[in-house]
């Protein structure tokens, strides 16, 4: 068993946006292991540190539990998937200095996401590019973690896409 690290954001139900609503009876069911955050209106975010078999079950499982709660909550992220260099710094132990320093040193460190004033990766990208190239030795249970919760984000971008085509082909 390896535990896992990870925040999912859901939005809450239109008519059940105070999260109080749930805090408890998130508790009770199965999420207590993890930290709840409420301070954006309508949303809720739960930092896991989950023990499981693989990340893919760490992640999968907790997304199913507070489902099971708040069936009516879209899930809007799932972390660590979209990250600058500080924060990928961090989780490598590493100060921002030094991972500014390997990105600009380094042919094909990989695109960024987004390059406007910061700079967005995927952290898998980054995690497999610093292990192929021995750059560090980077945790298996946090790559895998990287594909799992780059998984569930695209997963869920394709959706919103293809339920976007489905209405604009309902209005032709």
């Amino acid at each position: 068993m390896s535990e896992f690290s990870f925040t999912l954001i859901f939005i809450l139900p239109q008519s059940q946006q105070d999260p109080a609503l749930w805090l408890q009876a998130l508790g009770e069911n199965g999420c207590d292991d993890a930290l709840i955050g409420v301070g954006v209106t309508g949303r809720i975010a739960l930092n896991f540190i989950r023990e499981a078999q693989t990340a893919r079950q760490a992640v999968v499982s907790a997304i199913q539990d507070v489902k099971r709660i708040i069936p009516s909550a879209g899930l809007v992220e799932v972390a660590p998937d979209l990250v600058g260099l500080t924060d990928i710094a961090e989780l490598m132990g590493f100060s921002r200095q030094y991972m500014r320093k390997v990105m600009v040193s380094r042919q094909c460190f990989p695109a960024p996401v987004h390059d406007g004033k910061t700079a967005i990766w995927h952290l898998e990208s980054v995690l497999r590019w610093l292990r192929e190239t021995g750059v560090s030795k980077v945790p298996l249970p946090l790559l895998e973690l990287s594909a799992v919760t780059r998984q569930c984000n695209l997963q869920r971008e394709l959706a919103a896409l293809d339920s976007a085509l489905q209405k604009q082909l309902g209005q032709l």
